[in-house]
């Protein structure tokens, strides 16, 4: 069995070579890479992104972050395809090919029917003789010098390097949309991203008769009471015309209870926070979280624009809604 110590030097020689790969890829963003961009682009349809085996998983993985950032794209398996998938393809649609060879065959196949389609094709290639390339409108050069792989058989450096080229892609095409964070939200309106880009404080604050709510004479000890009964470990103090003057909070009554105050007679406005940590009802949950973490506190009051309370949150919330 390998000593431990061989394990570690095997793992960073492959990181080394697959560094060195990349570093060398960055030379190759050149006026191909800029021609097939713009073809990208000019796009009406979808990016049909093809490969076979591990340039396969490459592709998908590259037709998903095209798909998420703005660039319509799905993927086709060659094998499929020449079984009746590549009806997928419409005249408007961009065809990206990934072999590293270029002369797989699975891929090389499907070069007629995408000369009959009349549709651009934009290869990623490890050789730029091949078969693939030279019939490709743009060819975009993958290769490398070798494989991690000590037998410079398994893919590794050249698949690491196409998905690294297909991330350029991805990014270049973003910025050139002028993709924004909700755009990317909507695509992602599951994921914790989101949740925090479109998730908004009127979405998750307790409303109504919900919200704990005491005057300024009510006594601390019916304050607690209200503070148990909503269960937020707060509550505001507004005065009678329902303006928010103060909150009321687990850790003022630890203070409070450290003192000699009569909690049947002490009224809260002697004991309360003045004024109170606020947000408003269409502000971002993201933002409520980030008060919550630079002022070092558990909830906050929402107000409306006469600063009167119309909702309340605390962190547990935030995380109930996939917020933090």
């Amino acid at each position: 069995m390998p000593h431990t110590n061989q394990f570690t030097l095997s793992g960073q020689r492959v990181i080394e070579i697959e560094q060195a790969a990349v570093a060398q890829l960055k030379h190759k963003i050149d006026a191909d890479f800029t021609r097939a961009c713009e073809v990208l682009l000019a796009c009406q349809g979808r990016i049909i992104v093809i490969g076979m085996g591990k340039s396969g998983h490459i592709g998908n993985k590259i037709a998903a972050t095209l798909a998420s950032t703005g660039s319509p794209a799905f993927f086709v398996h060659p094998g499929e395809a020449s079984h009746g998938d590549l009806g997928m393809i419409t005249s408007t649609d961009v065809v990206l090919a990934l072999s590293n060879s270029g002369e797989t065959n699975e891929v090389t196949s499907l070069l007629p029917v995408i000369k009959r389609l009349k549709v651009p094709l934009i290869s990623m290639t490890g050789n730029p003789r091949s078969t693939l390339s030279q019939f490709a409108t743009v060819n975009l050069d993958t290769s490398i010098k070798k494989e991690a792989c000590p037998m410079n058989l398994a893919p590794t450096a050249s698949t690491t390097v196409s998905l690294v080229m297909g991330d350029a892609i991805a990014v270049a095409l973003l910025e050139a949309r002028g993709f924004t964070e909700n755009d990317f939200a909507l695509s992602h309106p599951g994921g914790s991203l989101g949740r925090r880009l479109l998730l908004k404080v009127e979405d998750i604050m307790h409303q109504g008769k919900l919200i704990p709510l005491v005057k300024l004479d009510t006594p601390i000890s019916e304050t607690l009471l209200e503070m148990s009964a909503k269960r937020l470990g707060m509550t505001c103090v507004v005065n009678d015309s329902g303006e928010l003057c103060g909150i009321f909070t687990d850790g003022d009554l630890r203070r409070t209870l450290a003192t000699d105050l009569n909690l049947k007679t002490t009224s809260i406005e002697q004991v309360m926070t003045p004024g109170g940590l606020t947000i408003k009802p269409e502000d971002l949950a993201a933002q409520a979280l980030q008060i919550m973490e630079e002022k070092a506190v558990n909830a906050l009051m929402v107000t409306d624009e006469n600063n009167c309370p119309i909702g309340a949150l605390n962190m547990h919330d935030l995380l109930k809604a996939g917020v933090v």
